[in-house]
């Protein structure tokens, strides 16, 4: 634990002033300022192996590992309870759970009173993104939860050198957090404290500020992550300029040594890991990771746009990783790992459903309950967690902590959709891939609250994460087109791994195979005349696409199918949708729908459905 004082610490007087008014609030026992160190973090995890929120893994199985268990009322984001507080409720628009900012920092001042009683107050200052990078941006987190420290440890950089790179007068945002469970004298602790009564995560779009209080999981406790990452830098980026983005980042590199790299959104839980880890099938090629979660994104002297991770770490779903679906993800969390909520089996070691194809023949679930292959329920949580530090994963870029960032050439939309949507499809113009991106739906997994497998609209896998009216995030995409070159501008696409057959099987194989779509994509990039242009955009010529060594002949035709009626019926569908943002829908997306409608009216049924070299108009 850091011996100092509030003045040996930082001259940051705005910091030292916030910490003191948190403090005086909270009323913990002690303060904790964390220094990032290695020393630091083994106290932390003896302090949780003692209290039972940490279980040692098999050190020869899974070095320096652990397993946290949460209460099984806090094992998600609480979206009901997520709450923009922007001064005005149209601007947090009609997807976010709006409060009015006074109103709500009266409510928190309430719970906060007195929550840290008998707790330590770790103070947490963290960057997002490279030291120094001019893309990056600073929090300071203040917790009283030691899981959350070191999991922050892992997720952003943190510690001494964050204050020094602050000094005097740097900015920040503050992030105020607890799991909202005073210890009275004489009460006895639980190795997972929370409280389900009282649960709020809020944003505070004015003044940049971040509150939780109540959950210890997640998004909801890790405030580094969609909070700020997504939520008060969405907010940043439309007034400076720039896209924070719910989006993988990968570089790709061709048998000729040529590289290029990507980002793209998909809802929580459909391979965005998977992709950005990806082991290609194809010979010659190679897949390097950037991010797997979240991109922000500013342009370049040069007209180029160019994105980093703001983020350390990973912080995965763990069901359905495995040697075939994530061979690289299996290998970052080879050691160094904290997992959460996943099964422990006889050995020491960790489980999952899709882990094996076998499941053992006894484990620990994750309530802590004996498991065998007959029990009720899963083993591990479907949305069990590993967090580990992106240094961990073998196929880690090369440029991944570049302070400049890495220029993007494509940027990819995509979510689980049984029909409709074929495999690969390529946008007309920026207006249009804007448009993918506020069409964008997907049947809904286990990382968000709701019935798993229901169609959610979810646009630009930005649903939950927006910090302001949707409405003007569409605008603000639509705006950055404009401003800027569109000959150096990504070209976007769309794509669906998850399109089934008359059968219900999937058609595509998927996992490294995806391969040889971002070949498709990277060809496309690099202008080659490659796409056939249909109704709905333009989808790979006859034979532009690498299936060697494939026997997709039956699957093809199914995979890049534009059935007109399922795509009217999508247009209809879109109109009733899209009436949710007036009056701040933007009018050029109205158009591109009204074009959609026009060209899928316009087109024969028989060309339609085909990919064939020819222009379907």
């Amino acid at each position: 634990m850091t011996k100092t004082t509030f003045e040996n610490w930082t001259e940051n007087r705005a910091l030292i002033n916030w910490i003191r008014k948190c403090r005086d609030l909270c009323k913990p026992d002690n303060v904790w300022f964390c220094d990032g160190s290695k020393e630091e973090a083994q106290e932390l995890v003896s302090k949780m192996l003692k209290s039972g929120t940490l279980t040692k893994l098999n050190e020869t199985a899974r070095p320096k590992s652990y397993l946290a268990r949460s209460t099984p009322e806090d094992v998600a984001r609480v979206e009901e309870r997520t709450f923009i507080c922007s001064e005005k409720k149209e601007d947090a628009g009609p997807t976010n759970h709006w409060a009015d900012p006074a109103e709500m920092k009266t409510k928190l001042d309430s719970l906060f009173q007195g929550c840290m009683e008998g707790r330590t107050m770790y103070v947490i200052p963290f960057s997002m993104g490279p030291l120094g990078s001019p893309l990056s941006q600073i929090g300071v987190q203040i917790t009283d939860s030691p899981y959350v420290v070191a999991s922050m440890r892992i997720m952003t950089r943190m510690g001494k050198k964050i204050i020094q790179l602050l000094g005097p007068n740097g900015s920040f945002v503050p992030c105020l957090h607890s799991v909202g469970m005073p210890l009275k004298k004489g009460m006895k602790d639980v190795p997972w404290p929370c409280n389900t009564n009282e649960r709020y995560i809020c944003h505070f779009p004015k003044t940049k500020e971040i509150a939780s209080f109540g959950s210890g999981y997640g998004g909801n406790a890790l405030l580094g992550k969609k909070c700020f990452a997504l939520r008060i830098a969405s907010v940043m980026a439309k007034e400076e300029g720039w896209l924070a983005e719910h989006m993988l980042i990968l570089g790709i590199t061709n048998p000729e040594g040529k590289k290029k790299y990507m980002a793209a959104a998909f809802p929580s839980a459909c391979g965005k890991t998977n992709l950005a880890m990806m082991t290609p099938t194809l010979p010659g090629w190679k897949v390097e990771t950037v991010g797997d979660d979240i991109a922000w994104m500013r342009f370049g002297k040069d007209g180029r746009l160019y994105a980093i991770n703001p983020e350390a770490g990973f912080f995965g779903v763990a069901p359905g990783t495995s040697e075939k679906s994530n061979p690289n993800a299996m290998k970052t969390i080879a050691k160094n790992t904290i997992f959460t909520n996943v099964a422990l089996t006889d050995k020491g070691d960790v489980w999952w459903e899709g882990m094996t194809e076998k499941p053992p023949s006894h484990l620990i679930d994750w309530e802590g309950r004996d498991w065998t292959p007959k029990s009720e329920g899963p083993a591990a949580h479907p949305n069990s967690r590993f967090t580990t530090s992106a240094s961990e994963c073998p196929v880690i870029d090369p440029n991944w902590e570049s302070p400049q960032g890495v220029p993007i050439s494509a940027i990819i939309f995509g979510g689980r959709r049984s029909s409709t949507i074929p495999l690969v499809m390529k946008a007309l113009s920026w207006e249009h891939g804007v448009f993918f991106g506020a069409s964008l739906s997907s049947e809904m997994t286990a990382a968000q609250e709701g019935t798993i497998g229901k169609l959610r609209h979810d646009p630009f896998a930005m649903l939950p994460f927006t910090g302001y009216n949707m409405g003007d995030y569409f605008q603000h995409w639509l705006d950055i087109g404009n401003k800027h070159d569109k000959d150096k501008l990504p070209q976007i696409f769309l794509v669906n791994w998850f399109r089934k057959g008359k059968e219900g099987s999937l058609l595509w194989p998927g996992y490294g195979e995806n391969s040889r779509v971002l070949k498709w994509i990277f060809e496309c990039c690099d202008g080659a005349p490659i796409t056939a242009k249909t109704a709905a955009g333009y989808l790979p010529k006859k034979r532009t696409l690498d299936t060697s060594g494939l026997n997709l002949k039956k699957e093809a035709d199914e995979l890049f199918k534009i059935n007109k009626a399922d795509w009217l019926e999508e247009v209809e569908e879109l109109k009733q949708y899209f009436t949710l943002f007036d009056p701040r829908f933007p009018e050029s997306l109205n158009q591109e729908l009204l074009k959609l409608e026009k060209r899928l009216k316009t087109s024969s049924s028989q060309k339609a459905k085909t990919n064939a070299n020819e222009d379907i108009f």
